[in-house]
């Protein structure tokens, strides 16, 4: 493959297809009520942000999207330290440093997908280097990522921290895409525990999963990183995803 790939802040023109790209992510992330402070304006305000790749020889259709979000640190604004709320949290700090005009320290990676029929295929290692090449032109040395492990979704009632302390026989993690992070030069900050927060009535799980929903108590889903909370007597479900924090010195 003649991998090419640009920002949408140089290519502008190329935006519609974010909307047609093959989404991997599981239905209920989907409806992350933060994530729209993000993708609604990933085109025109975090343009520059935005990558996405294709193959020349098919120039119309996306084989890999990446999206990152610069934001500020630093003691007066009281943020030492990378939020508990990871995902959640690093998009709601760049957004208000976006709206009261402050200057950014750091970049946040927020996801890198890969068309489905191309996964495995080494794409994923390429966007993430072009990730933060593109943190690298753009000025930044710091470039955080609060990371989904791929495989953690296959023990969804192991904590994370102890996850993430599953190492090789090499010392790498045993996580394929953290340890693609750390062959990359990346170090394990830590965990943090609510990195996404999902709630939705009953009718509304029972949408995104197709599963019954009909007692109280843990419910395991497909590709959750953790159970999910269920109360059939309050009509609500609620997942509070773990993530785990890397950090790539550029």
């Amino acid at each position: 493959m003649d991998l090419v790939v640009a920002s949408l802040a140089d290519r502008p023109d190329l935006a519609p297809l974010l909307r047609t790209f093959e989404d991997p992510w599981p239905e209920f992330m989907k409806w992350d009520p933060v994530s729209d402070q993000y993708y609604s304006r990933a085109a025109t305000t975090f343009a520059a942000w935005t990558l996405v790749a294709w193959d020349a020889a098919d120039p119309g259709r996306l084989v890999a999207k990446s999206h990152s979000i610069p934001f500020a640190m630093g003691e007066d604004l009281g943020r030492t330290e990378l939020p508990d709320d990871g995902w959640d949290g690093v998009i709601g700090w760049a957004w208000y440093d976006e709206v009261a005009g402050r200057e950014p320290t750091h970049v946040s990676a927020l996801e890198v997908a890969i068309r489905p029929d191309l996964q495995g295929t080494g794409l994923a290692s390429r966007m993430l280097e072009a990730k933060r090449e593109n943190a690298a032109r753009h000025g930044f040395t710091d470039l955080v990522a609060p990371v989904r492990p791929s495989r953690k979704h296959l023990v969804p009632r192991l904590p994370m921290a102890d996850y993430v302390r599953r190492l090789r026989e090499d010392g790498l993690p045993e996580d394929p895409w953290l340890r693609l992070h750390v062959r990359m030069g990346a170090e394990v900050v830590g965990v943090c525990p609510r990195a996404m927060t999902i709630s939705g009535t009953l009718t509304e799980w029972r949408r995104w999963t197709g599963l019954p929903f009909d007692e109280s108590g843990d419910v395991e889903v497909p590709f959750a990183l953790n159970p999910v909370h269920v109360s059939v007597e309050h009509d609500h479900a609620v997942y509070v995803e773990p993530g785990v924090w890397v950090h790539h010195r550029i």
